[in-house]
């Protein structure tokens, strides 16, 4: 969600001094009423990657939503090309019977693609439908490659906490976020034009606030509670797309250890091997 402009502080986007340091990419490229699927940003990252690996430098993708880096990892799964006339019914419908009724149906034929998405998303829900009704099969028989893309090698970290641990920092990274001033962020959103339907207003931290009177001190501590009760949901749910991934490395943290050195020893011990190869296959250039 880092991806939308103005949606600063309940993304906890990188600071302008964050960016000055490190450079940092797919960050403010849509605009709130704009689309960014999956396949966009593994479009999007292949061309960053390739763009700083050929400036020598070493390309690393932080996350982050779980689904997103797996996919750029073992690659997108085929699914049917889109069909404009199943598209324009489904669309018809969505005007007529609104998100609600779509999704109700949406969950009955494929209730596992039903939970990965949000009543409000129009756009994920019609596109899950139309899959449905094109091929035949629910969007969720369309899995991701059981193994990593070819033309990569990956170093994948996964790091991980205490569940109790994790779910206090997300509870004082919230609190920090209306301290920083998330109720002005979102009425200046509201009050530029933004509603509850378009694809950036769909995120934790975002969505709660048209759902919600915030004009009371107890419909803002309501919305508090809800953005602190989704972030650890949707939290547990990140282990079920990263802990199986081929070949990764996972890193306990804890209150006592910040994972930092254990991370770099990985990562120092994955380049030496890395460039061993790149000089390996110079070599070999050279003697052909």
């Amino acid at each position: 969600m880092q991806v939308y402009r103005n949606l600063d502080i309940g993304t906890a986007k990188p600071s302008e001094q964050e960016k000055s340091e490190l450079t940092h990419h797919l960050v403010d490229i849509r605009n709130p009423d704009q689309q960014f699927t999956v396949a966009d940003f593994v479009c999007e990252a292949d061309r960053a990657c390739r763009d700083i690996y050929s400036r020598g430098k070493i390309p690393l993708v932080a996350g982050g939503t779980g689904f997103y880096i797996r996919s750029f990892i073992m690659g997108l799964p085929v699914t049917p090309e889109s069909d404009p006339l199943v598209r324009e019914k489904i669309k018809n419908r969505l005007e007529a019977e609104g998100n609600e009724a779509l999704y109700r149906e949406l969950s009955s034929i494929d209730p596992v693609s039903a939970e990965k998405i949000n009543v409000n998303d129009s756009y994920r829900i019609c596109r899950a439908l139309e899959i449905y009704y094109t091929a035949g099969k629910p969007k969720s028989f369309f899995e991701l490659n059981s193994v990593p893309r070819k033309e990569y090698e990956f170093c994948t970290i996964i790091l991980e906490r205490d569940r109790d641990e994790l779910y206090e920092r997300i509870n004082r990274r919230v609190d920090l976020m209306f301290e920083q001033g998330l109720e002005g962020e979102v009425r200046s959103l509201i009050s530029g034009g933004c509603t509850a339907s378009m694809p950036g207003m769909q995120a934790i931290g975002y969505r709660e606030w048209f759902s919600n009177d915030f004009n009371t001190p107890e419909g803002l501590e309501k919305i508090r509670h809800e953005i602190k009760r989704n972030s650890r949901k949707y939290a547990k749910k990140q282990y079920t797309y990263m802990h199986d991934i081929p070949g990764a490395s996972v890193v306990q943290l804890s209150p006592d250890s910040d994972g930092i050195a254990e991370t770099s020893g990985i990562f120092l011990k994955f380049l030496d091997k890395f460039y061993s190869k790149s000089l390996d296959r110079s070599s070999d250039l050279d003697n052909n």
